[in-house]
């Protein structure tokens, strides 16, 4: 754990402010769910809460099902970060933090389908976006299914964009 310095008082609701530079470090936005934790020495520790991040393991066996329908990278992504790889570069994709281009993607809130754009899924990866569809759970983004290639020229066909609407759909129910 790493002092910020930053000292708040809490208010005579208990509330208490997080601060701007520390909510958008660490992508906390406004009804963002935080876990709270407390030890022994008195600390209290607040934690962004991931409805996806619970179904991690369930998550990767979903996005190797789907790898192998798809013949592509299938990435399953909570709001900031990759959970589960199915397919090729596991290593380089896993807990990745998703790029603001798939933000904005997934906010749209519906299925997109790239045409011939470079676009990265993941800050700092290599592979480009074929397609993504939003994971929405009582009326809120938890995260979204992406699928990826690393050939330039490859687009997402029909069948490829019909099984990442039933995962997000599936991955829907069982996040709420």
């Amino acid at each position: 754990m790493k002092a910020t310095g930053i000292v708040r008082r809490i208010d005579d609701l208990g509330r208490v402010v997080i601060p701007k530079e520390i909510r958008r470090t660490m992508r906390i936005r406004e009804g963002d769910p935080l876990e709270i934790f407390t030890n022994n020495d008195g600390e209290v520790i607040f934690k962004k809460y991931s409805p996806m991040g619970e179904m991690a393991s369930f998550a990767a066996d979903f996005a190797a099902a789907l790898a192998d329908g798809t013949e592509l990278t299938v990435c399953i992504c909570d709001r900031d970060h990759c959970i589960a790889v199915g397919g090729g570069a596991k290593k380089d994709l896993l807990e990745k933090s998703v790029s603001g281009d798939l933000e904005k993607i997934c906010e749209q809130r519906k299925i997109f389908q790239n045409e011939n754009e470079n676009i990265k899924a993941f800050d700092g990866a290599q592979q480009n976006l074929l397609a993504a569809s939003p994971i929405i759970a009582a009326g809120d983004i938890v995260g979204c299914v992406a699928l990826l290639s690393n050939d330039k020229k490859q687009t997402a066909d029909s069948h490829d964009i019909k099984l990442i609407e039933i995962a997000t759909r599936f991955l829907s129910a069982r996040s709420e």
